[in-house]
């Protein structure tokens, strides 16, 4: 397959772009750094310079044209305002699934956040709660396209640990961690079974290996 993955230098997409690259599909990072290049090259993903807080919805089709799959891991990061979560947890979000569908390209697949369907408690960190409603605006937009087969991923609290390769994914999961490297193996594992379009899923650590984990979901 060929993939393209918006957010490329996050740390779940660069995991991603090295595993995709050794089963042997083709890969390519958004990027909005040219100085990130190299990182994307290193994990075997062609690096595309492209903001997609400024693109056009053309501008970013051409580059999603070809694509077998399109991948949602771009975030605002730590550090930002609310202001940017809005910009690039929504509205990237939302201009990545518009060129999606003008590229024709139908999978697409979204790394969102647990918690981003209820309002914030009260107490939340204003820029926590900024960025849990702009995860769950994009979500309810990509939710209501018929010209997308998207499967939604909400990982818990993210971790560096190893990856155990053994996970809990369901519609509703509770409250839990998960790694990175565990996350980033169920979004590659997703991509294979089209079974799971249409489906919000949540993922924490649990005792299940990925594949049959994704298998279960599809199934049901």
């Amino acid at each position: 397959m060929r993939i393209v993955i918006a957010g490329g230098h996050g740390q779940i997409a660069l995991r991603l772009e090295r595993l995709l690259h050794a089963r042997g599909d083709e890969v390519a990072g958004i990027v909005r750094r040219p100085e990130q290049a190299g990182d994307l090259l290193a994990a075997g993903a062609e690096p595309v310079v492209c903001d997609l807080e400024s693109a056009s919805v053309g501008d970013v089709a051409r580059h999603l044209e070809g694509a077998d799959a399109a991948v949602f891991a771009a975030g605002a990061g730590p550090g930002s305002g609310a202001a940017r979560k809005d910009s690039v947890d929504r509205g990237a979000a939302t201009l990545f699934a518009d060129a999606a569908e003008a590229a024709g390209v139908r999978r697409f697949v979204v790394v969102s956040s647990m918690g981003a369907d209820q309002e914030p408690p009260e107490g939340t960190d204003p820029v926590f709660a900024a960025y849990l409603r702009a995860k769950g605006a994009a979500d309810a937009d990509v939710r209501a396209r018929a010209r997308l087969d998207w499967t939604i991923l909400r990982p818990g609290r993210l971790t560096d640990d190893p990856g155990a390769g053994q996970v809990t994914l369901a519609d509703a999961t509770g409250r839990g961690a998960v790694s990175r490297d565990d996350v980033a193996a169920v979004l590659a594992a997703l991509l294979d079974e089209p079974g799971t379009a249409g489906r919000t899923l949540e993922l924490i650590g649990g005792d299940v290996p990925v594949v049959d984990a994704v298998r279960n979901v599809a199934s049901h």
